[in-house]
């Protein structure tokens, strides 16, 4: 494992991390809204890595310790996003990486694949939508709760905390939930822009089609029990994607929590051999 390093790139700042040998299979981690790079644990990219994978994780425009921009005005569109993915593995000596996208960065994913296609070996795409008209909502028992008062950070820990466990359908372990929240608090540089802007920026999609025109080998991992993208979402982007392989994780709910870690390293590294 090597310690943060900030990037320049793209007239940003970007904090990257990587597990293993340069010399392995580069896999590129990219977490959804709002959550920085350690929102992939440090156990998950170290098991990769053990098993002969390079593992790139990093903080997103407006997470952790990259740029941050004024709350609720983002200055920049999800195919920023892409091409910042794409200026990394530059930085990195990476010629082409497997990409392993979670939530609302499987739209990233997607721009990755159809308009940087040289950079991306394959993809995987975990909890994620094609964000079509008529797909389920969330289930009715996810709460909707009031944004906290930023300024107090107990209330904001609190409210992220039990964000959570809502979302995980019953895999909730909430003292490491905490000990995330806590450590993503401690590092960020403005929490209200990371819980904000990314719902905020310009969705655009790929210049050159949609989920149709991947060439890649595609892998979508989806839990049967999310409750903020229930399964058709994910049955989506299979049905979209010529070829794609599907893996559905009985009982898990929309993050990947670590019961789940040892079927999801195992279809890693036979999707990215």
């Amino acid at each position: 494992m090597t310690t943060e390093k900030l990037y320049r790139l793209n007239g940003v700042e970007l904090c990257a991390e990587t597990f293993g040998a340069p010399a392995d299979p580069a896999i590129l981690l990219i977490h959804g809204a709002g959550a920085s790079m350690i929102w992939w644990d440090d156990r998950l990219c170290g098991r990769l890595a053990e098993h002969g994978r390079y593992v790139i994780r990093y903080d997103q425009r407006d997470t952790g310790r990259s740029t941050s921009y004024p709350v609720g005005a983002p200055q920049y569109a999800m195919s920023d996003l892409a091409a910042d993915a794409a200026a990394l593995l530059d930085a990195l000596g990476v010629e082409q990486a497997h990409v392993i996208a979670q939530s609302m960065s499987g739209g990233i994913a997607l721009i990755l694949g159809v308009d940087h296609p040289d950079r991306v070996a394959s993809l995987t795409i975990v909890s994620s939508s094609t964000g079509d008209e008529g797909l389920p909502p969330p289930v009715p028992t996810m709460p909707r709760v009031e944004a906290p008062d930023f300024g107090d950070r107990a209330a904001v820990e609190e409210y992220v905390v039990r964000a959570i466990e809502a979302e995980a359908a019953g895999q909730f372990d909430e003292a490491s939930a905490r000990a995330l929240v806590r450590a993503d608090l401690a590092r960020t540089r403005d929490y209200e822009a990371a819980m904000t802007n990314h719902y905020a920026m310009t969705f655009d999609g790929p210049r050159h089609g949609g989920f149709g025109e991947l060439t890649q080998p595609v892998l979508v991992i989806h839990g049967d029990a999310d409750p903020l993208l229930p399964l058709p979402h994910g049955a989506a982007i299979r049905d979209a994607v010529p070829g794609a392989r599907w893996l559905v994780m009985p009982g898990m709910g929309h993050g990947l929590s670590e019961p789940y870690w040892d079927a999801f390293v195992a279809a890693v590294l036979e999707h990215t051999r």
